[in-house]
């Protein structure tokens, strides 16, 4: 039987717990640390699935001045987050939430070492996102699991959340290991023995009865063992239905498994944790783009904002509904699940154009950044329109494309025949191939070019950040991310998807959801994607929204433990 078929669910039933907590992503971290000090907790999950969209994501995490930094000698400091946040997150957001998030950083990495059997490690020189402001770090905060055995979850294995992208052989492959492996046919020496390892942890484990997993799925899988080993109960197929009230108390929540509903109470609070509203379409076009089309998001299935609604319903507050973690997207076939284009829009050889045949953006930025130029135009009434990036035999020879094509391999025919893709002799051809103004289009090709043969990007400083050079070419000078390009062309085109939403209910420093006159509501939390971006309209590095999710996991367990909910 495929282990992502999922198990029957636990039958749910009316009864009565401590903290009942809605989500099975970052949510379980505050079911451990509820546990940890002693309260009876519930998970419920909507879907047949554990994990959530942690499960789906690279599953990084971004807590800066924590022990893994300090053992592994980055040097950070909380005087230094507080300087680089402030800076970042600006007036987006309520100074107390993300200094909650600071403050109890460093305790929620010791609590998830003490509850889960995961091992974490620092993804070093994987920058802040904006390492030029003040208390910025070009070497990074984010860290990430170790290859985790999944063969430890039992049975259990099949409620785990299946991943988005699969090596070609069975082995783990961490975001750090990603990005040299990319660089396989350029940097071989520092690349093929982190290929090898892998290779050899995937395999090798197979054949002594061991699933090494790796990124979001290391992550889900680690969580939800130690979930297993605190014997917390977890319901899946179980929806949120209702948040039942005393007063201005929210006591507990109706809940519905397979047509039959039932109710918990819960005595110390309910968390929310189950995700944004990736696929209300509706909702994200009122709020976010009118643009969007449905199958763009990479969260999970079940994150349709039935929470926030239902929190909305009961005199919640929102904030920050029109943020995303945005991310670009190789436009998917009809049927099929999005790819990312993360290192590819770095890479030398390459840039993107709008519909009008000119570039818009510095290709290398932060996705987030990245969607929010996007999102910028269209709401001033001057849309990008159909994106596309453009590259050349060169780079299609040397890079891994959308984390399926590797070097040299041809891009499929169903990307030509629907659309997707084209491919052309001369610049004039390709723009005349994807319908934009060929005048246009072959004037930016010569200016791009001229601008890469003298390593500078004057236009949208593409390689300026260290955040940008990351992911470039190590072995292309004086910039590693900007070659001319020559020879056979190709443009595929590029849609804005995302990982999820990141506007949600707003919450204090101790994850409360609060009304709309900003009083706590007695007896609910939100964290994750169900609450507002701790970081208003930031992403401020890698692992930013698992950060979070996990941080105030702690913070709510705490607050819900002391019985002032």
């Amino acid at each position: 039987m495929s282990v992502t078929e999922p198990l029957a669910p636990a039958p749910a039933r009316d009864t009565s717990v401590d903290l009942l907590v809605i989500g099975s992503g970052t949510g379980m971290a505050a079911a451990l640390a509820a546990a940890e000090r002693g309260l009876d907790v519930l998970i419920v999950e909507k879907t047949d699935y554990v994990g959530g969209s942690t499960a789906r994501s690279g599953g990084a995490f971004w807590i800066p001045a924590s022990p893994i930094l300090a053992e592994s000698g980055a040097a950070d400091s909380p005087q230094r987050a507080v300087e680089y946040t402030r800076a970042a997150v600006g007036d987006t957001a309520p100074e107390e939430r993300w200094q909650a998030f600071l403050d109890h950083g460093p305790q929620t990495v010791e609590m998830l070492r003490r509850t889960t059997p995961l091992k974490f490690f620092w993804a070093k020189g994987y920058s802040d996102y904006h390492p030029e402001l003040p208390g910025g770090s070009a070497v990074g905060r984010t860290c990430e699991s170790r290859p985790f055995d999944a063969s430890v979850l039992g049975a259990q294995r099949r409620r785990l959340r299946p991943g988005l992208l699969k090596a070609p052989v069975p082995m783990p492959v961490t975001g750090a290991d990603y990005k040299w492996m990319n660089l396989l046919t350029r940097a071989p020496l520092r690349a093929l023995p982190r290929v090898l390892r892998r290779a050899a942890q995937g395999i090798g484990g197979l054949a002594v009865g061991r699933e090494y997993l790796a990124g979001g799925q290391a992550l889900a899988a680690g969580l939800y063992a130690g979930v297993l080993r605190a014997g917390i109960p977890v319901w899946t197929r179980t929806a949120l239905t209702g948040l039942l009230t005393e007063g201005e108390t929210v006591t507990g929540a109706r809940l519905v498994q397979d047509g039959r509903e039932v109710t918990v109470t819960a005595r110390r609070g309910v968390v929310l944790a189950a995700g944004g509203f990736d696929h209300d379409l509706a909702m994200r076009r009122k709020y976010q783009l009118e643009s969007i089309e449905a199958g763009w998001s990479l969260g999970s299935e079940g994150n349709t904002g039935d929470a926030i609604g239902l929190a909305q319903e009961i005199g919640a507050d929102v904030a920050c509904l029109d943020q995303a973690w945005w991310f670009p997207e190789v436009a998917p076939l009809p049927g099929r699940s999005p790819q990312v284009l993360l290192a590819e829009r770095s890479l030398p050889g390459s840039f993107m154009v709008d519909g009008t045949g000119n570039r818009f953006v510095n290709e290398a930025t932060d996705y987030m950044s990245f969607g929010q130029t996007v999102q910028a135009r269209e709401r001033a009434g001057d849309p990008v329109g159909t994106m596309w990036l453009v590259f050349d035999q060169a780079y299609r020879n040397r890079y891994v494309f959308a984390g399926s094509l590797f070097p040299r391999m041809p891009i499929p025919p169903a990307w030509f025949e629907a659309g997707i893709a084209h491919r052309a002799a001369t610049p004039g051809e390709l723009a005349e191939a994807v319908g934009v103004p060929v005048d246009a289009f072959t004037g930016t090709f010569a200016r791009f070019n001229a601008l890469a043969a003298t390593g500078t990007d004057h236009d949208f400083h593409r390689g300026a950040s260290a955040y940008d050079r990351y992911y470039g070419d190590p072995t292309v000078a004086p910039n590693p991310n900007l070659r001319p390009l020559a020879g056979t062309l190709y443009a595929v085109r590029v849609v804005l998807g995302d990982l999820g939403t990141c506007g949600g209910l707003r919450a204090d420093r101790h994850g409360r959801v609060l009304r709309t006159d900003g009083t706590p509501m007695r007896g609910l939390y939100a964290l994750g994607n169900t609450a507002a971006n701790a970081f208003g309209h930031t992403y401020p590095g890698a692992g930013a929204t698992i950060g979070q999710g996990l941080v105030f996991g702690t913070i709510v367990a705490e607050h819900a433990a002391l019985g002032e909910a």
